[in-house]
């Protein structure tokens, strides 16, 4: 087992992290969660799904970058009056609403939202009949997460307790470096977060380096990733974990030159370095450099994690509850990866659902607090949990722990309806 690996395989187990630092709209009060129903049945009333858009400023290093996120709100009412919710984000939030809305919804409306494993295998069999996956499954995921969310409010205990419970907080590493950061704006906010006390960050590579290189050579935009990267482990130093994230964005050739050529630089993951995750590919290029390699964030089909473990094609997969199936599908996943003593860690955003699959059960690994993502949570939830000391604690109360903003709510909705009225 080499370096890289063995750090990797410490730091599921172990710690890195950041300091504190909506179709139809969903309905704007969130009431108070009656007592736990002991799970009786609680048939499913009401299901809506509401694009959310928000704004912010870049809160890290003084770059002053306005920065912008969206996602899928999905909101689920139990005759008993048990209201859960759940998310699906990176792809776009009006379609997985119209799924939900106008296919999902009438499908499973009256059915119990405890019994989580009939609902999802009637989406499933609606949404997806020949294996499809895409939107469909950012939908499924929506809805899964807010039927577990009731799930633990019926039983009055968080998710990470009916999965698991097998520890109350999680590591976190930190994803600080979008592709909309100019090089000294990187280094800005990677030594602000260093000083924060972070111990792991991650940055992109290869941003649209496929669909671009008719405009740009990907020689020349790799070429200026390795001097992204350089600056970056030259403001932090040697004292904090540094990964990269390609997003599914570079062919063999490019992404075997790009390895090599940031081996200088310890980075502990190299993760989705290929196009569509090719998982031959992916297991010739682990082979070929020895470099750590992750996938799975974008995957929605547990054959697909199947056949990247079967193919020795990762060290870790990285499936999300809000894009891979929600808790129903992902805990078949992460049984896959137990089985081939392959760890787990959270990708694609989504820390605050993740964080209950990786506390829950013992092979968990560490979520990834997505910074411009956590800052549209920072606005939708009123009570967002946020990670101290390298670690994020699992909340006790029931469910997922947290609430969303009913204000919130009506105001990123009605700034992405504005924001689709401008593109009409």
């Amino acid at each position: 087992m080499n370096r890289v690996r063995r750090h990797l395989l410490m730091a599921m187990a172990g710690g890195a992290v950041i300091p504190g630092a909506a179709g139809g709209v969903a309905r704007a009060t969130t009431p108070a969660v009656p007592p736990a129903s002991g799970g009786r049945p609680q048939p499913i009333r009401r299901i809506t799904a509401t694009p959310l858009a928000a704004v912010f400023d870049y809160p890290y290093g003084n770059i002053g970058l306005r920065g912008g996120q969206r996602c899928c709100y999905v909101e689920v009412e139990t005759a008993g009056g048990l209201v859960g919710h759940g998310i699906s984000g990176l792809a776009d939030p009006r379609s997985i609403a119209d799924i939900v809305n106008h296919s999902a919804a009438p499908r499973i409306v009256g059915d119990d939202a405890l019994c989580n494993e009939a609902v999802w295998s009637k989406l499933y069999w609606h949404l997806t009949p020949r294996g499809q996956s895409g939107l469909a499954v950012h939908a499924m995921s929506a809805i899964d997460i807010a039927l577990w969310d009731i799930r633990g409010k019926a039983l009055g205990v968080p998710i990470a307790t009916l999965i698991g419970g097998a520890r109350r907080e999680v590591p976190v590493y930190v994803t600080f470096g979008p592709a909309e950061l100019s090089r000294q704006q990187l280094v800005d906010s990677a030594r602000d977060l260093a000083r924060r006390g972070v111990k792991h960050l991650k940055m992109v590579v290869a941003s649209g380096a496929w669909r671009q290189r008719d405009r740009t050579p990907i020689g020349d935009m790799l070429a200026e990733d390795v001097a992204r990267v350089a600056a970056v482990r030259a403001a932090i130093g040697d004292g904090v974990d540094l990964s990269v994230d390609a997003n599914c964005n570079l062919d063999f050739a490019s992404a075997r030159w790009l390895i090599d050529a940031l081996k200088p630089y310890r980075l502990s993951f190299f993760e989705e370095p290929l196009l569509q995750n090719d998982v031959p590919l992916m297991a010739a290029l682990r082979r070929a450099t020895g470099m750590t390699i992750t996938a799975g964030q974008n995957e929605g089909r547990a054959v697909r994690f199947r056949d990247m473990l079967a193919a020795g094609a990762v060290d870790a997969i990285q499936p999300n509850v809000m894009i891979g199936g929600g808790y129903t599908q992902v805990l078949k996943i992460a049984g896959f990866a137990e089985a081939y003593d392959v760890p787990i860690l959270n990708g694609g955003a989504g820390a605050l659902q993740n964080m209950h699959l990786h506390a829950g059960l013992a092979h968990g690994g560490m979520c990834e607090w997505h910074v411009p993502f956590m800052e549209l949570c920072g606005q939708l939830y009123r009570d967002m949990p946020r990670p101290a000391d390298n670690r994020l604690a699992i909340p006790e109360r029931p469910g997922l722990g947290f609430e969303p903003n009913p204000d919130a709510i009506a105001e990123l909705a009605a700034r992405a309806a504005g924001e689709t009225n401008d593109k009409t």
